[in-house]
């Protein structure tokens, strides 16, 4: 019988350089007339998290949503950067992808497949069938449908908030005409600075979903978290 060959986990550090140091670098050293120049800069810089994005959507051999959509938002940053549309509507467009997120999560609550289930209580983290089958014996299946709830919310408020933090920080820095060195640099500085002013304290919340979450499940299957923790 062959086995589902494992997917390579993901180099943080390659994420890091390929989203983030990189693109920021070319943005802010090599938009001047005497390098790049102010449009290929853009289109240079924005293709090195678009590419590892397309690789890591191949890499993981399936469709994702948010993945697509991380793409589709470097796309139409670049795409309105060399039309030279005013900085208002890439702001307009860093607060609204984020607030799409929140809104597809609560949406999600109402459908048979919840977001929670994707990013926090999913078959690569948690053997599913086993806490599924220690909430039956207990019969706190209901219980534990609210705690998914409450985690959701919780997800959401995570998605929100980098949804203003977007905005505030997109608002402070856009402040040059587009097609110049200046908010090629002002890009640069947004893209550098998305990391610890936006994800760092988005992900604090969705780390508090994810203990919250396990807290319930312990206290619901009265399983130990190492019994159902799936082995890497």
């Amino acid at each position: 019988m062959t086995q589902d060959k494992p997917v390579k986990k993901e180099n943080f550090l390659i994420n890091i350089l390929f989203n983030i140091v990189i693109p920021t670098l070319i943005l802010s050293k090599l938009s001047g007339v005497d390098e790049l120049g102010v449009k290929w800069a853009i289109i240079v810089a924005l293709s090195f998290p678009i590419i590892y994005g397309l690789r890591d959507l191949k890499r993981s051999g399936k469709f994702n949503v948010f993945s697509a959509l991380g793409i589709l938002s470097i796309s139409l940053t670049g795409g309105m950067a060399l039309l030279k549309l005013p900085p208002e509507y890439i702001i307009i467009k860093e607060a609204t992808i984020p607030a799409l997120f929140a809104i597809a999560t609560l949406i999600s609550l109402k459908t048979p497949y919840p977001l929670v289930k994707t990013f926090i209580y999913n078959d690569k983290i948690l053997q599913i069938d086993k806490v599924s089958a220690a909430l039956n014996t207990n019969g706190t299946e209901q219980e534990f449908d609210k705690a998914l709830v409450n985690a959701t919310y919780l997800m959401t408020l995570s998605f929100i908030l980098s949804s203003i933090l977007n905005y505030i920080l997109a608002k402070i820095l856009l402040v040059s005409a587009p097609g110049t060195e200046a908010f090629n640099a002002e890009l640069g500085k947004m893209n550098a600075l998305s990391f610890p002013v936006i994800a760092v304290p988005a992900t604090i919340i969705m780390m508090l979903a994810l203990f919250y979450l396990f807290k319930r499940i312990k206290a619901l299957t009265h399983l130990e978290l190492e019994d159902i923790l799936i082995n890497q």
